[in-house]
């Protein structure tokens, strides 16, 4: 964007920050928002191809970390669970419960109904299905459980990981000052910090 005026300039990319913003809060209904940040940043270079810091280094960060943060999320829930006694239809039931808890309660508490519908759908689905196989209660519940801090950390492990994304991009998504005053690179990048610390 060296072409454009450095007030347009910035306001293009701090929007498209934003935006990403945003999208890193899909992590809480369990959607692959990691990857779809990828994307719109892959979006980004492509109509801004003269952008010298996307390296190829840069996109081999971004994936790898985009595979971390997967990694860990089903870990942590699978991890957990089966810690607890779970077992691998009650896991399995717990992670669509969670998605489908995000959903429903999406709306509630600006947006952050979500995260609280995701952990309770994790407990509610996990205990439902162990029940349903006849397992005791005591087991059932512990199992319901493990399922419930499974996700969580693994919710919170992933917007991490997103968080790390964003800041990776946005350093290099913000435009150049022009020479002798404006906004350094470093200055939007800890507000993107500061703002994906207060969504996950």
């Amino acid at each position: 964007m060296d072409f454009l005026p450095f007030p347009l300039a910035s306001l293009l990319a701090g929007a498209f920050i934003t935006l990403l913003c945003f999208v890193l809060m899909l992590n809480v209904f369990g959607l692959p928002a990691n990857w779809v940040m990828l994307g719109l940043v892959a979006l980004w270079k492509m109509a801004h191809p003269a952008s010298e810091s996307m390296t190829a280094w840069f996109w081999v960060m971004m994936v790898g970390l985009a595979l971390v943060g997967e990694a860990l999320e089903l870990g942590m829930q699978i991890v957990k669970a089966k810690r607890y006694g779970s077992s691998s239809s009650g896991t399995f039931a717990g992670m669509i419960g969670a998605i489908a808890g995000a959903i429903l309660l999406a709306p509630l508490f600006f947006g952050l109904g979500a995260l609280i519908g995701a952990v309770a759908g994790a407990w509610i689905g996990c205990f439902v299905m162990e029940m349903a196989k006849g397992r005791p209660l005591r087991e059932s519940l512990d199992a319901a459980f493990g399922a419930m801090v499974g996700r969580f950390l693994g919710t919170v492990c992933k917007c991490g990981i997103g968080g790390a994304m964003l800041a990776l991009a946005a350093s290099r998504i913000w435009p150049k000052p022009p020479t002798g005053g404006g906004l350094t690179p470093d200055e939007p990048l800890q507000l993107v910090m500061a703002l994906a610390g207060g969504f996950c």
